[in-house]
Parts: structure tokens; C-alpha cells; sequence
């Protein structure tokens, strides 16, 4: 080989390792997640094989009136589960959700009632995640059921939107996007749908247990349709629905870290049958996940 050959091979050796040098240090200067000065990119990043375990708590106050008589009943309801990624099917995660523990507790006029929820506990079903957040395939969590004074429940509507849903588009601060979301309540005597509009603000950013997070507030709306039936009687739920969500999204690992949502519920129960007559109808809610492994 001619001494220019070696030469001109040497060059493009050279060249060739001065351009991955670059290459590589552009893409270790650009994160995949964006910059939050000119666009962060959020998206659910969770690794095969790598668990998370997260804890529930949810504080119902309801408020009836009924024939001229004020009812008041209250739920909690706790769940601690993890959630165990198993890889990619296209854009998105399939996970598989573990319910590690479950407390219901109700506080009536009639006394304090505690369901056995033993059915559930223990058990696992999957689901699929996009990338932006929507919950998808929950047929197993539908079949997880327990009993309550009201009949049977399924845990499906405690997990359809566990997960806050993503912008799907690179934000700075003060950006906004809309999501929507639809919760089916399905118990042995009642259906009940649960439809929200929430306005999404990227407000800042905060540390959470050494995780750097996106903080975005969301003013929801929604409104509450549904029947059901309870002794002989036909009942159909109508309201509308109030409130406002905070939440906190490690965006470096692509998890959510703690999610806040406070809302009122104003609505009617117009039942019809051997007596008929409006009830009047309040719900102020108190829920919180938060990442505890």
C-alpha cells in the first residue's frame, strides 16, 4: 500500500472518530427530556425490571338532604401497590400493578362499616401506559372485586387515571395544555360515569426526595351521570364537578412522584318508584398518590 494510501486511510479513520466524538457530545449535551428554558419534554420513561411502589390515600365527605333531614357519610380508602414494568408494546408501557394493601372505611349515620377487601389484596392485573399518560387494557383490574353494604365493586375506576396525562409537546413555564378523562363507577346495583376537563400549567419547578420535578397545577371541571337502583327504587345521579390538581413528575426518570387533587361534587339523586323525590347531593374530595419506593 502507497505511503499516500495509509495516509489518505488514516485521515478518514480520523475523521470518522472526530465525527461520533461530536455526535456523541452534542447528544450528551441535548437530554432526551429537553431543557426547561426552552422546552421540557415529559414522558413516562419507567424501566423494565425496575419497580416502583406507590401509596393511595382518598377522603370522601358526602353531604345528603333528605326530606328535610342533613346526612352526612364519610369515606377512606387507602391502597398501597407497585407497579412493575415488563417492557414496550409500540408506545406503550406494560406494567403490571400489584395491590400490596387496601383499607375501606365508612362512617354513617347508621354506624362505622369496614369491607372485607381481602379479595383484592395480594392480587395483581395488567395494564398498559402511553407515554403521555393514558391508561389502557384494564379488563384485569375490572375482575379484582370486593363487597360493599351497596353490592359488589370492582378497583378498575381507582386506576384509570392514576397517572396524570402529559402535554405530549415540548412546555416552558406558564405553557398550558387540556386533557380529558373518564372514570366508570361500576358497583352491582349502579353505573355512574365521571368525565373531567383539566387546564394544565407547567408553574415551576420543585425537589422531591432528591428528585428535580415539574410542578404543574390543572383547574378541573367535569360533570357526574349515572343510575343505579336501591330497594324497588330507580335512582339517576346528575352534577357537576369542581377542582384542582397539583402534581409533581420527575422529569430526568420519567415517573410521577406525588399527585394532589381536591374537588367538590354539587348534585341531585332523582329517585322514582314507590316515592319520588329529589335529593340534593355534596361531595368534597381529598386525594393524594405519592411515590414511597
Amino acid at each position: 500500500m502507497s505511503s499516500k494510501r495509509k495516509l489518505f486511510n488514516w485521515f478518514s479513520l480520523a475523521l470518522i472518530v472526530m465525527l461520533v466524538a461530536l455526535l456523541a457530545g452534542c447528544a450528551a449535551k441535548k437530554q432526551f427530556w429537553g431543557d426547561p428554558n426552552t422546552g421540557l419534554i415529559l414522558q413516562y420513561q419507567l424501566v423494565k425490571g425496575e419497580q416502583l411502589k406507590y401509596q393511595i390515600t382518598n377522603k370522601m365527605k358526602q353531604n345528603l338532604e333528605v326530606m328535610g333531614q342533613s346526612m352526612e357519610n364519610n369515606m377512606n380508602t387507602s391502597y398501597l401497590f407497585t407497579v412493575d414494568p415488563k417492557g414496550l408494546d409500540g408506545k406503550n408501557h406494560l406494567l403490571d400493578i400489584t395491590v400490596e394493601d387496601m383499607k375501606i372505611n365508612f362512617q354513617t349515620p347508621r354506624g362505622e362499616v369496614t369491607p372485607d377487601v381481602s379479595t383484592v389484596i395480594g392480587k395483581n392485573f395488567a395494564m398498559s401506559l402511553s407515554f403521555v399518560g393514558k391508561e389502557s387494557n384494564m379488563d384485569g383490574a375490572k375482575l379484582l372485586k370486593y363487597n360493599t353494604t351497596e353490592g359488589e365493586r370492582n378497583i378498575a375506576s381507582d386506576f384509570q387515571t392514576i397517572f396524570p396525562d402529559l402535554a405530549g409537546k415540548p412546555i416552558k413555564v406558564g405553557d398550558s395544555w387540556t386533557t380529558l378523562d373518564t372514570v366508570q363507577i361500576e358497583e352491582t346495583n349502579s353505573n355512574i360515569e365521571l368525565t373531567f376537563e383539566s387546564e394544565n400549567t407547567l408553574t415551576g419547578f420543585e425537589t422531591i426526595d432528591g428528585m428535580e420535578c415539574a410542578k404543574v397545577v390543572a383547574n378541573v371541571t367535569g360533570i357526574m351521570e349515572g343510575d343505579g337502583e336501591r330497594g324497588g327504587a330507580n335512582l339517576f345521579f346528575e352534577g357537576d364537578i369542581k377542582g384542582t390538581d397539583t402534581w409533581y413528575f420527575a422529569y430526568k426518570k420519567g415517573i410521577l412522584v406525588k399527585y394532589q387533587s381536591k374537588g367538590v361534587t354539587e348534585s341531585t339523586i332523582a329517585v322514582s318508584g314507590p316515592q319520588n323525590m329529589t335529593i340534593p347531593m355534596t361531595m368534597d374530595m381529598d386525594f393524594e398518590t405519592k411515590l414511597v419506593k
